[in-house]
Formats: C-alpha cells, structure tokens, sequence
C-alpha cells in the first residue's frame, strides 16, 4: 500500500474483508421497523420547508437591481440561492426512490415536477440511479464515476488510467486538482445526462434524453425507453417556459434568478455524489469481488455540518444508510445512521476530514485505480496516487 494516498479514513476501508460484511438481514435487525416506513405528511413537511426557504430567497433577488453593477451580488445569490434549491433535488431524489409517500402517484408527480423545473430528466434518472445503487463501486457495471483503469483490459475495464496518471504528474497535481474540480463541479452533470460521463464501459455512450441510436440503449431496456421520452416532455415544457420569461423580462433576469442557482445545484449534486463514492483509500471491486452489500457499505458519510444537513435533508451524511436501504426516508436514514455506526464499527465509513479538504485530496489523488492481482482476480482496485509500472502485487 506504499502507492496509496490516505485520507481522513487511514486506509479503513482497505482492511475490511467479505466476512466483514453484514448481510441486508443483519441491517436490517439493527433498525426498528417503522424506520424504514415514509409519512406523507412528514415528507410534504420537509417539501414545504424547502419550499418556504426558496421563496425568501427569490423575494430577496427580486428586489436586487438587474445591472451590471450587481453582478457581484448576483453571484453571492446564486451561491445562496443554489445552496438552498439543492434541498428540492433531495426530495426529488427521494420521490425517485419510493422513499417519499405510499401514494405512488402523488410521489410521481412530485418527482417529475420538482426535477423537470430543475431540468433533469425523471425516469431517465430514475433508471440510471437504480443501477448505480446496485453496482455502486463496480469497476465492470457500476454506472456513475466508475474509475480508469491502469492495464485494464479494455473489455470489462475503462482502460486509460496509465495516460491520465502520466497526465496527472505531467502538469502537477496541483493543476490536475484545479483541472478535476472545474470539469466535475461545472461540467460534470451535464457531461453525465448528456454521454454517460462517468459511467461504466457496459453501458456506452449514454444519453438521458435520447435512449437509441446514436447512442447506447443499454441503459434503456423495455418500457424505459418510452419512459425517456416522457421524461423528456417535462424538461421541453420547463425550457420552453425559459424562452418565454427571457423573451418578456430579457436574458439578464433569467440567468441571476435561473440559471446561476442552477449550476450551484449542479455542483452541490457532484459534490455530493462524488464524495460519497470516491477518496483515495476507497477500493472499487471486480465482479469476482463484489457483492450489493459489499458495494453499498463502501459509501461514506462525511460531516457538511448543521446548516447544510438542514437545508439538504441530511443526504451527504447518512448515505451509508441510503444504499444500503434507499427506502428509508432522510428523516429516518439520520436516526437509523446512528445505529449502523454502532453496529457495524469495523466497516461503517465516515470520513472526518472538512469537505474542502476531502474535495482537493480526490481531485489530486484519485485519478486512475489498478487491481491488485494480475488480471483483476483479486476482486479490488487500488487509487494510485502516482505512475508506477509494476503492480502491487505480482
């Protein structure tokens, strides 16, 4: 392990084996079982809070001057003000997850409501997110942020880790850091809806608004294509809706109170998705090496602190819980954490280390992984944190 670069969780991960693992009955036996029954009330009560908090914000740009002279404050509001929409994304997330209401309709239109004005696709997403909570750190058919492989074999591997990491050392970490962090935090989102950025080898060239050719369809099996399209008709009515408020208020209103919170939403999405999945002494897995459960407590949970905990439904810091049980509603995943940790000590992973921190180490650091036996059979993928040409092992 001399090649790898720890991070707040001193290589925890690295020790933890299979028989480690719980099993999703073990988990399950931890929590109460109201924990993991949602409320529609209680949802609509988070909804609402969101809801109230975004209205104060768009009454105070409402009355900030749309001059040029105010672009310096037009920046802090999109900042503010894409910090606290980020909380409409959670409950879009959950609605997407069957973790907000009984009521499946009322949840559906929920959903695609809140995330067609956020210019997501709803069932698109839906999809491709169920199959990255069932691969979530799968090297082979993992979905989102599936690594480059060095000496990978170009078949069931994303090949090119030995080009970046010489990349990497050519320019600098540092400049590699600055260089990951403006294409995943401002490009990073778009990138994935639109080609599958990201995703794994097994799934092509993906789009999320165009389920065939010429893209990849593998993503789109059976009646998900259709539902691509229905998808596609929300985000169209929102666009369409843009158009007509540019062509009445003029484009300068439209970008201060639309479109700059918009990309901190997308960045907060990155952010966090990112994090939860990568840091420098997190293995991805082999098919021989992976189970769901293995896969699903290789999430980690990290402290954003009370403000951002309140305003995002708590997402960034009871995830370990999420994928392992994507049901249980945010309200119950916090107080269901608190028990897992307990529980499952030797394999729970929360990182420390302030979001800032932990976002410049993966930038730096985690930029192509390697197996650890010959030909993948080891069953896990180690970050290297510089070019070497030997293997750990051999």
């Amino acid at each position: 392990m001399r090649n790898i670069k720890f991070s707040g969780l001193k290589g925890k991960a690295l020790v933890i084996e299979t028989k480690d693992i719980p099993s999703i009955k073990e988990f399950k036996d931890v929590i109460p079982k109201h924990y993991f029954k949602c409320d529609t009330k209680t949802s609509l009560r988070y909804l609402l809070q969101s809801a109230l908090i975004q209205f104060l914000l768009v009454a105070i740009g409402l009355s900030i001057p749309f001059t040029p002279k105010m672009i310096p404050i037009w920046i802090i509001y999109s900042l503010t003000s894409g910090t606290t929409a980020m909380g409409f994304w959670v409950i879009a997330h959950e609605c997407g997850h069957g973790a907000f209401s009984k009521n499946k309709t009322l949840e559906t239109i929920i959903g695609y409501l809140i995330h067609s004005l956020l210019l997501v696709p709803y069932f698109s997403w839906q999809r491709s997110h169920a199959i990255h909570h069932r691969f979530t750190n799968n090297v082979t058919n993992g979905e989102t942020h599936v690594p480059l492989v060095i000496d990978g074999n170009g078949v069931t591997e994303k090949v090119g880790g030995d080009k970046e990491l010489h990349f990497s050392n050519s320019i600098g970490k540092k400049n590699y850091g600055i260089l990951q962090l403006v294409l995943h935090l401002i490009f990073g989102w778009p990138a994935y809806l639109l080609t599958g950025s990201t995703g794994g080898i097994k799934y092509g060239t993906s789009n999320h608004f165009w389920p065939i050719k010429p893209f990849s369809k593998a993503l789109w099996p059976s009646i998900w294509t259709k539902k691509v399209w229905i998808s596609d008709v929300g985000v169209v009515l929102t666009l369409l809706g843009i158009f007509l408020f540019v062509f009445k208020y003029g484009l300068f209103p439209v970008i201060a109170m639309y479109i700059g919170p918009l990309l901190v939403v997308n960045s907060w999405l990155v952010v966090y998705t990112w994090l939860h999945h990568t840091d420098s002494d997190v293995p991805h897995l082999s098919n021989t090496g992976f189970s769901f459960m293995r896969g699903a407590f290789l999430s980690i949970d990290r402290p954003y602190g009370k403000i951002l905990n309140f305003l995002h439904h708590n997402i960034g810091s009871s995830h370990v819980v999420h994928h392992v049980c994507p049901t249980i509603p945010h309200y119950q995943a916090k107080k269901a954490t608190v028990l897992i940790k307990k529980a499952f000590k030797k394999v729970y992973l929360f990182n420390p280390d302030p979001i800032p921190k932990a976002l410049w180490n993966i930038a730096c650091n985690c930029v192509a992984v390697k197996s650890e036996i010959k030909g993948g059979k080891g069953g896990r993928y180690i970050w290297q944190s510089s070019y070497i040409k030997k293997r750990l092992i051999t």
